[in-house]
């Protein structure tokens, strides 16, 4: 694999589109069980591949697992790797590009108070075309109160049925004018946007530029890989000369890379053209494949900071983003700690006829990534200049909305209130919570 192809398709956290043709397996002499076939190439794989393959044992009695899951679980090096999954091509490639099929569109949050409101809603989802917005308290889910979904370990399991078109689930809210509203839906099939808020604010003789940006996901079809809603919202932006920059990834779990360089280039200053973005590093058997990607300045902002709002669930690319400006700019954040994930992944079938031919997709961890300061480790997250909670009863651009209102408080101010940090609270539970594998990073309902 030459290195201009396995940097044109590279991912971090992963990023919509597959690898095409591939070098044949090597003939193995030691016949295998037609059962055992994927989970042979499963385990050749992450030997070949996986970053911390160093502490994968040299041979391997993959007969000993019931599942392709089970024995993946079983190498996955734990003390470190919370990511590496199994799913399909068809998948992976939808979930990058957001297309979503067997979905309502919507995502959960908690207050304070362990009142559960919609978090955010996708436009062309059936909950968007429902009408839906963040802030409606959601108080039962099929007849049942909120509370009945509550574990055993202080947590929630929230099950709303199998994600097929049709699947229905009927939903009472409380809105915000104090009303009461039933509502039943069907999961659908539908594109997902990822630019979920924009707005322009000016305080103190600034234009701000607003974003909720939901995930880093590519749109289909487009060459090189981009995302045409991103160069939209920088247009838009640059109309309006912006001159400072608030960045809501709360509940952006990650995506595509090549949406994040396309972002880092719209938003590094001019003096970080032709500076290092990011390198990478491989495992010892793909060391050629290690590379340095440099700024590529677009556009006329030329900011002097970012603001993020950030929380537990900003991960992966969101911390790519944040980690590659670090050097260029003043970076402020504002919400949370971050998850922590400084490594990052592709899907390896198309380098296994194994796993091609049987229609399994192996996402394992594949390398880790590094600022121009080298800055890498980071996997308990990026701490919070300013630990504010999240206030999910009030829609996106409401000027009393903690976190939004602290970001506009500190550019006004120099600092965030300090009665709104003493009241900094930290939910029970989050959606990156709820699911594994590739729903992880795209987590919603």
């Amino acid at each position: 694999m030459n290195k201009n192809y396995l940097s044109h398709w590279t991912l971090l956290f992963l990023f919509s589109a597959f690898f095409s043709a591939c070098n044949p397996e090597k003939d193995d002499p030691m016949p295998v069980a037609a059962e055992d076939v994927v989970k042979k190439a499963i385990f050749d794989s992450m030997k070949e591949w996986y970053f911390w393959e160093s502490e994968l044992p040299l041979t391997f009695d993959v007969t000993k697992y019931n599942s392709n899951e089970e024995l993946l679980d079983a190498l996955m090096f734990k003390p470190l790797d919370r990511w590496s999954y199994l799913t399909t091509r068809a998948a992976f490639d939808a979930s990058f590009t957001g297309q979503t099929t067997g979905a309502h569109g919507f995502s959960f949050a908690f207050d304070q108070q362990e009142r559960l409101f919609v978090a955010f809603v996708y436009d062309e989802s059936p909950a968007g075309k429902d009408g839906w917005k963040r802030g409606w308290q959601i108080v039962e889910m099929n007849g049942k109160p909120i509370s009945d979904y509550k574990n055993s370990q202080g947590g929630y399991s929230f099950s709303l049925g199998a994600n097929e078109v049709g699947v229905s689930n009927t939903f009472k809210f409380k809105l915000p004018d104090g009303t009461e509203s039933t509502r039943t839906i069907l999961k659908g099939a539908f594109q997902t946007n990822s630019v979920l808020h924009k707005q322009v604010n000016e305080i103190g003789g600034k234009k701000v530029g607003h974003w909720v940006y939901q995930s880093f996901k590519a749109t289909a079809g487009l060459t090189p890989t981009r995302s045409q809603e991103v160069d939209d919202l920088f247009t838009y932006f640059q109309a309006e000369g912006i001159n400072e920059l608030i960045i809501d990834l709360r509940y952006n779990g990650g995506g595509s890379v090549a949406v994040t360089e396309q972002i880092l280039n719209y938003i590094a200053p001019n003096s970080a053209n032709g500076n290092t973005m990011y390198t990478n590093k491989h495992n010892g058997n793909k060391f050629s494949n290690n590379r340095t990607v440099n700024f590529a300045k677009k556009g006329n902002l030329n900011l002097s900071r970012v603001i993020f709002i950030t929380s537990r669930g900003s991960a992966s690319a969101s911390e790519l983003l944040i980690n590659c400006l670090e050097p260029y700019m003043d970076i402020v954040l504002i919400g949370d700690n971050t998850y922590g994930k400084p490594v990052g992944s592709f899907p390896l079938s198309g380098f296994n006829r194994s796993l091609s031919s049987n229609n399994v997709e192996l996402v394992p961890i594949t390398f880790a990534i590094a600022n121009s300061q080298g800055r890498a480790e980071y996997f308990d997250g990026f701490p919070v200049n300013f630990p504010v909670g999240d206030d999910p009863a009030k829609n996106w651009g409401n000027p009393e909305e903690r976190r939004f209102k602290a970001a506009m408080e500190f550019i006004e101010n120099g600092t965030v209130n300090a009665r709104m940090r003493t009241e900094f609270y930290r939910p029970k539970w989050e959606m990156i919570d709820a699911f594994e594998g590739l729903q992880k990073e795209f987590p919603l309902y």
